[in-house]
């Protein structure tokens, strides 16, 4: 198992002493560094990590500040790194796999990089279970009778409600029980989880190539590739989405048809 780790704090030292103990560990590869909360913010949305290393208090904004605006369902499995321990109960209150005190012992360290590999072992494991619900469901559906697909979603914008045309939706975007339907500089609400959303959309034209995102195949300019398990697509508009491997082979297998 190859696992991808970002760090971040904003002490050097400490930055070079987590590199040194992970660098033990073949499986792991640092993939990135940060100095601060907004540097995190960025990281995380250009590239996907299996694993983040993060330091509660650090300048412009700390680690509890980066998870609420990644949010929790969006982040990757996170070990908090800091020197005091009164952190310790928020620290799991957003899911965090490990609390770690520095100075970082290097047993401590490697018990926790089991842990992490168990997580993203149970992780990778749901999202295979994930992909065959889905590959059935599809052989169910083809079985059955030609299947319709809306036109128009209708939203809620403000005091007045809004036929949105489905193919000027660019890419949907997962928001906890919502989804946010991005249409050129526009932004939408809908009070319907990703998921469901997705089912109701013509797979022809709109693939899920993300847990956190369904693109229009219409919208998409280019399809960048980075290893084996990971890349993202670029819109016409410029935006670029992570993509999964799962997501890829859906958006393969749909502009195959």
């Amino acid at each position: 198992m190859n696992l991808k780790v970002l760090i971040a704090d904003d002490e050097p030292l400490a930055r070079e002493r987590l590199k040194f103990l992970l660098s033990a560990d073949e499986e792991v590869e640092v993939a990135a560094e940060c100095r601060n909360g907004r540097e995190v913010v960025a990281a995380l949305r250009e590239q996907a990590v299996d694993v983040l290393f993060l330091d509660i208090q650090m300048p412009s904004s700390g680690g509890f500040e980066v998870i609420e605006e990644i949010g929790v369902a969006h982040m990757p499995v996170t070990v908090f790194v800091t020197a005091h321990n009164h952190f310790a109960l928020k620290a799991f209150d957003v899911q965090a796999l490990d609390y770690l005190t520095k100075p970082i012992e290097p047993d401590r360290l490697q018990a926790t990089l089991v842990r992490v590999k168990e997580r993203v072992a149970s992780k990778s494991a749901l999202m295979v279970q994930e992909q065959l619900k889905s590959i059935f469901e599809s052989l169910s559906i083809a079985s059955q009778s030609p299947k319709t697909y809306p036109q128009r979603i209708l939203v809620r914008n403000g005091a007045k409600d809004v036929l949105v045309p489905i193919d000027e939706v660019d890419w949907i975007e997962a928001a906890d029980y919502y989804s946010c339907l991005h249409v050129g500089t526009k932004s939408y609400m809908l009070r319907e989880p990703i998921k469901q959303l997705a089912s109701t959309l013509d797979p022809t034209r709109f693939v899920r190539v993300h847990r956190s995102a369904i693109v229009n195949i219409g919208r998409v300019r280019e399809i960048v590739r980075e290893g084996r398990s990971e890349g993202a697509v670029v819109l016409q508009g410029g935006q670029r989405l992570r993509m999964s491997k799962v997501g890829w082979q859906s958006l393969l297998a749909a502009t195959r048809i």
